[in-house]
């Protein structure tokens, strides 16, 4: 099985997603936000398969701190760009599995789509 795991290093969410793979012996190609930036194909992507209200980190302090402006009248295409620029506001992890995609970690949606 060919995981793709996109995150941030130093992300809690993302380190205990990554000692739950590892536990499971599933192997993982992960792909660093911060140092590799993000492709706004592939966001456009999950925003068609799950929609942009999932994918887009509206929680987390850098969506926050963004202008009132960029923050108003959200569609697919203003959040992909959001994201683009800002990488940090795509909800973490993100996993691309053969037949489907995880975003955030739920141990018991991880388990059901990988076990």
């Amino acid at each position: 099985m060919s995981i793709e795991f996109y995150g941030i290093p130093n992300c809690d969410t993302v380190k205990k997603a990554r000692v739950w793979l590892d536990a499971q012996g599933i192997a993982y190609t992960f792909h660093d936000y911060k140092k590799e930036g993000a492709d706004p194909a592939r966001l456009a992507k999950w925003v068609e398969q799950a929609g942009w209200e999932k994918v887009l980190n509206r929680a987390g302090t850098t969506f926050k701190k963004l202008p009132e402006s960029d923050k108003q009248d959200l569609d697919a295409a203003k959040a992909v760009a959001l994201m683009t620029a800002n990488p940090s506001c795509i909800k973490r992890p993100v996993v691309e599995y053969p037949g489907g995609l995880l975003i955030g970690f739920k141990e018991a949606d991880w388990a059901a789509a990988l076990g």
